[in-house]
């Protein structure tokens, strides 16, 4: 699995709802990260696609994507500072790959919450 729960059970103290809510907040965020990072590179604003990258980041530790976390990290202080603007196309890429896959790994989750809960 791409996705680590440790931090989601222990945040939520296993409540399911909650856990939840939070899978549903994250599927929608996924979507308004995607679209802004495409935005932001299109107009080539890079501080705020750095931004958006920090505000990725955090919400993609919670689901436990680490390594993604990471490379959002790396992203942040490249796009903040405009430094190898050729390498943003991969992020962006990896970002929506992983997070494609994450969204189908909570889904799962979702339909069976009793048993990772």
């Amino acid at each position: 699995m791409k996705i680590d729960l440790s931090y989601l059970r222990e945040m939520s103290a296993g409540n399911k709802t909650l856990v939840i809510e939070m899978i549903d907040i994250f599927k929608d965020q996924v979507v308004e990260f995607s679209t802004g990072l495409d935005e932001y590179y299109a107009k080539k604003e890079y501080e705020n696609l750095g931004r958006l990258a920090h505000k990725a980041k955090s919400s993609i530790a919670i689901m436990g994507l680490n390594e993604l976390a990471k490379e959002l990290k790396t992203f942040e202080t490249l796009a903040k500072s405009g430094e190898e603007v050729d390498r943003y196309p991969e992020f962006i890429t990896s970002f929506k790959q992983e997070t494609q896959e994450a969204l189908i790994e909570l889904e799962d989750v979702v339909q069976n919450i009793d048993i990772y809960i």
